[in-house]
Parts: structure tokens; sequence; C-alpha cells
């Protein structure tokens, strides 16, 4: 069985969809977590609740990751740090989309979801492999991409532009750290019922699309995002390093879905 017994993890932006997904299937599957999010509101106290039932640690910590990054990330690092001082895994879920035409985007919202998305990742990963590397801790850090990085959609070139740089960070990071003895990898979710897409649930005749869009037919909610990110950070995928895992159903392998005959949506 693939469990995270003896680990304590930081997952951010982890009150809603994908990111509470996974505190959740961390908790279930043994490991103490670090929750974090903008606010301790009633979604928080659902996800710490229900880590809390799966007989583990939970902790919650607030901060906007959106903000000035370096004072920002050096925040909740000692924040989490104080909470649980043990964390051997990083979770960097915490982002944003902005669903917006390239000619209409402003410098601001582009900046501002490039510090929450992308600068945030790379220097909270930082600091905690700086604290690793001096207590002789092997680490392991989880980027959440999204299948963005791979297929573009017209209006959202910003958030695109930065799921791509996530999936070229796994990479990067995987050939600085792994000779150290930590471990970088990444998950790309699909399209899946989170609020951010919450699209889905208001129009039918789009949710019916995305499915035949998807060769097995599913829109499935964030939970399908858990178990394969408890796999890429336990130590059965210990030989794992740099791998961006697309939970797509299989989108990204098709290049173009088959029309049904009269379809008309």
């Amino acid at each position: 069985m693939i469990d995270l017994k003896g680990h304590s993890a930081l997952i951010t932006g982890s009150t809603k969809g994908v990111g509470r997904s996974i505190a959740e299937a961390f908790a279930r599957a043994g490991a103490n977590v670090v929750l974090h999010g903008r606010q301790r509101d009633e979604h928080a106290e659902e996800v710490i609740e229900n880590c809390l039932a799966a007989g583990v640690q939970a902790e919650f910590i607030t901060g906007d990751l959106a903000g000035p990054t370096i004072e920002s990330v050096d925040a909740l690092f000692a924040q989490a740090i104080k909470a649980m001082p043990a964390i051997d895994i990083l979770v960097n879920n915490a982002g944003t989309y902005i669903d917006l035409p390239f000619l209409e985007m402003d410098f601001e919202t582009w900046e501002k979801t490039w510090r929450l998305n992308v600068s945030s990742v790379y220097f909270l990963t930082q600091r905690f492999a700086w604290r690793w590397i001096q207590n002789r801790v092997a680490g392991r850090v989880l980027m959440i991409g999204s299948i963005n990085g791979r297929l573009a959609e017209p209006t959202h070139t910003c958030y695109d532009s930065t799921k791509g740089a996530i999936e070229a960070m796994v990479k990067s990071l995987c050939v600085s750290l792994a000779p150290i003895g930590i471990r970088v990898n990444g998950l790309a979710p699909g399209l899946v019922r989170t609020p951010l897409t919450s699209v889905i649930e208001r129009d039918q005749r789009f949710r019916r699309w995305m499915e035949l869009h998807t060769p097995n037919g599913q829109v499935p909610h964030s939970d399908v995002c858990g178990g394969a990110a408890v796999y890429l950070c336990s130590d059965v995928a210990e030989h794992v390093h740099g791998q961006m895992l697309l939970v797509d159903g299989g989108m990204s392998a098709w290049q173009q879905p088959d029309m049904p005959p009269g379809w008309q949506g």
C-alpha cells in the first residue's frame, strides 16, 4: 500500500479544489498536514476537520502569495515551520487564472498572476530547499501545473504562460536538486470540477463538449488528483524525478476529437 506515514506536508491553497483534494488525500495516507489559505473561513474549517478525522495532525496558516513575493514567501515559510517544523513535503498548489484576451491584458493583472503562479512557487521552494539541505532532509516538492501548460486557450494567455513556466521549473529544479537528495515532480490536471471551473456546472453544452473532447468521456471532480499526488510524493516514486504527470482522462493525447454524427450540442 502506498502511504505517507512519517511525513509532514505543506499544501498551499488547500481550502478548495485541487489543493483541498490533495490535502485530504495526504491525510488519509497518513501524512501530517499544514493547510493554507488567504483566510480561515468555513471552507478551511471543513478541510481541517476532514484531515483531523483521518487521525493526523492538521494545522492551518494564512497568507496571500499574490503580494510582494519575498515578503509573502518569507512570512508563509516562517508560519509553516512554526506550525510544523518537520515538514518534508511541499506542494505548490496556490494559483489563479484570468479569463482575459491577450489584446486586453494589462500589466498589473499579468504581474500579479505571475507573482502567485510562478514567483512565489520558485522562492518558497528555495526556502524549503535551504532548510532541508541544512538539516539533511530528503525533501519532496510537488508543483501543480495544468494541461494548459501544453494546450492553450485563446483567453487564457497569461495563465497558460505561467503553467508552461511551472512545467519548465519542474525540470530545471529537478536537475538542480536531485543530486542533493531533493525530489521535484509535477502534477497537471486536465479539466476537473473546482470552484474556478464552475462553468462546467452552469453550461451543459460546454460540459458535454468537454466530455466529448476527453477520451475517457469524463469531467470529474478534483478528487482524482489526490491519489496521483500521494504517489508522486511517496517512497514508491523514489526514482521518479522531473516528471509532469497529466491527470486529464487522455485529453492531451488526442489531437482532435471526432464530431459525433448530427452533433448539435
